[in-house]
């Protein structure tokens, strides 16, 4: 089914000066990377549930990082989609931008964004339990599992939210900034359940902004955005970037 995009949404794109965007894994699936939900979640008949938790870490932070480890290589061969690249083209012809993303795989920025907080954290940096240090380690596999801070030899971990885990509170308030300044929201790959960044679209229809969403079915954000494109992620984006007269870089 072909994607029908709006005039107006075409206009709104070429006339906005303040952008926010919100991604899901719904991007990041359509580049391979696997969603780690239901059965096919599974490893080693673990469920992401039992092993994405500071007490799991605590128990086996061995088999946490056999885990993670893995991830990264499945990781790590797969190449950003139009998806990806239509949102880092939108970066460069808006004065004021923010991607906020929920995925954790580093394809954003692969694709060329720059302003960008990830709400969830990034599976290729490591934080010292120790000293709370952050660093990018994009080795796979990794030599040492668990693997230890070079400067004080504690364990490392994924710096990434795990459940129960509060999202970094610093690009929380980035975040909602966005949203109440943007003119244009645009929310993509999401369920829209998942709190809060499920409020973020909301905060900016209630500032005044036009939301758009563009997701395969419908969400509970859909009611209140301006325009829903029903699609998957690549394919709207496509359809975007060639009504909007866009060259696909990627």
């Amino acid at each position: 089914m072909v994607v029908e995009i709006p005039k107006g949404l075409v206009k709104a794109l070429n006339d906005a000066r303040r952008v926010a965007v919100l991604t899901g894994a719904g991007v990041s699936a359509e580049s391979g990377v696997p969603t780690f939900r239901g059965e096919e979640g599974l490893w080693r008949k673990y469920s992401p549930q039992e092993l994405a938790t500071p007490q799991a870490f605590a128990r086996d932070p061995k088999l946490v990082w056999e885990w993670y480890d893995w991830r990264r290589g499945l990781i790590a061969p797969l190449e950003p989609n139009p998806a990806h690249r239509f949102i880092a083209l939108l970066e460069r012809r808006v004065p004021q931008f923010l991607l906020i993303t929920q995925n954790i795989d580093g394809l954003h920025q692969k694709a060329g964004s720059k302003r960008l907080v990830e709400l969830h954290g990034n599976i290729w940096k490591v934080r010292c339990t120790r000293e709370g240090t952050v660093k990018e380690d994009r080795r796979v596999p990794l030599p040492e599992i668990p693997p230890r801070c070079e400067s004080c030899g504690a364990l490392l971990r994924p710096h990434v939210v795990w459940f129960g885990e509060s999202l970094p509170v610093d690009a929380l308030e980035e975040a909602m900034e966005a949203a109440e300044n943007c003119d244009l929201f645009l929310v993509v790959g999401t369920s829209g359940v998942v709190y809060p960044a499920a409020a973020l679209p909301q905060v900016a229809r209630s500032h005044g902004a036009l939301v758009v969403e563009s997701n395969p079915e419908e969400t509970p954000l859909t009611s209140l955005a301006t325009w829903s494109l029903q699609g998957k992620a690549g394919e709207v984006a496509q359809r975007l970037a060639r009504e909007m007269g866009w060259k696909d870089e990627g």
